[in-house]
């Protein structure tokens, strides 16, 4: 596989992943692009909150079925369900977190990686 091509797919992949946060609404949806950063641990990031923990776990099971049924893949790893204040789904190129907001607050991943460049989605009306 090509540079391109994976670049592609990790785009399609980032697209996927935002369309499923979207459907059940999803808040303030960011993918930072860590390619050119040195030791990052993925191309990209994508990072949204839900108000409660049912939201963050509808998100998650919203971006496992649209990634599924639109691109045929599945997460490699995932962590957090149980608890649902901070959901990981790592599709190798592509990590998405999502927070309950509290948490999303405190652990500043924006900041935290903000050599990186990011883009901000606009919210579904």
């Amino acid at each position: 596989m090509t540079r391109t091509q994976n670049f592609d797919q990790s785009r399609q992949l980032v697209h996927s992943i935002i369309n499923g946060i979207q459907e059940v609404k999803g808040h303030e949806i960011s993918f930072l692009d860590l390619r050119k950063l040195t030791h990052s641990i993925a191309d990209y990031f994508v990072i949204c909150h839900g108000n409660s923990s049912t939201q963050v776990q509808a998100i998650a099971r919203s971006v496992e079925r649209e990634t599924f049924d639109e691109l045929n893949e599945k997460p490699w790893h995932k962590e957090g369900m149980s608890n649902a204040e901070w959901i990981l789904l790592d599709y190798g190129d592509v990590v998405l977190h999502i927070f309950i907001h509290d948490q999303r607050a405190h652990y500043g991943l924006e900041e935290l990686w903000a050599d990186a460049e990011v883009n901000l989605i606009e919210q579904r009306a």
